[in-house]
């Protein structure tokens, strides 16, 4: 196993969209609740602001499913499976306590049920940390990554430019979660 420390600046701000648990009150209205709750869909806890690690494994799987670049000598075989599996993102990527306090409100305009984009529209919020840098591990277990970090990280590149990470992400016809890369650092 191959362990890799990445750290990654925002080329675009981040919009979370954690889901919110609470319950509306007796006779509040949707916009109220909206109102109330927006920073609720922020991903926090006590070390402050973060990107969960399976949004960044969700990227780099996205980008190989993309890319659908061919492993050498396996025929067919392409990629996809061993970022799959192989890829383990060890820990969130913390943004700092800090982030908090430069979070903005973002309010759109936005179908009421998503399964149905022409029914009704209602508002929304969403937290938008406009600028961000984290640093995160990744493991490589799949013997086959573990021989070629530069193929993770060429992955990861693509990943930031073409997937993106969270709500209305590049990769989902949004504007943003776009990242590149600060620091790429193989250990042995």
């Amino acid at each position: 196993m191959k362990t890799v420390i990445v750290e990654l600046k925002s080329l675009t701000g981040l919009v979370f969209g954690q889901p919110v648990f609470e319950e509306k009150i007796t006779g509040e209205s949707g916009e109220a609740f909206e109102e109330r709750t927006w920073m609720q869909k922020l991903h926090e806890d006590k070390n402050g602001v973060f990107i969960p690690s399976f949004a960044l494994k969700k990227a780099l799987v996205n980008s190989a499913k993309y890319l659908q670049q061919s492993v050498p000598g396996k025929a067919k075989a392409t990629y996809t499976k061993h970022f799959m599996a192989g890829v383990i993102v060890a820990e969130p990527i913390y943004l700092g306590k800090e982030a908090k306090n430069k979070i903005q409100k973002l309010r759109l305009f936005l179908p009421s049920n998503p399964k149905t984009p022409n029914g009704p529209r209602v508002w929304r919020n969403f937290p938008l940390l406009p600028e961000w840098q984290g640093t995160t591990t990744i493991l490589l277990t799949d013997p086959l990554l573990e021989d070629k970090p530069d193929k993770v990280k060429e992955y990861l590149v693509h990943a930031g430019q073409l997937v993106g990470l969270l709500t209305l992400r590049v990769g989902n016809n949004g504007l943003f979660g776009k990242f590149e890369i600060v620091n790429f650092k193989v250990m042995k």
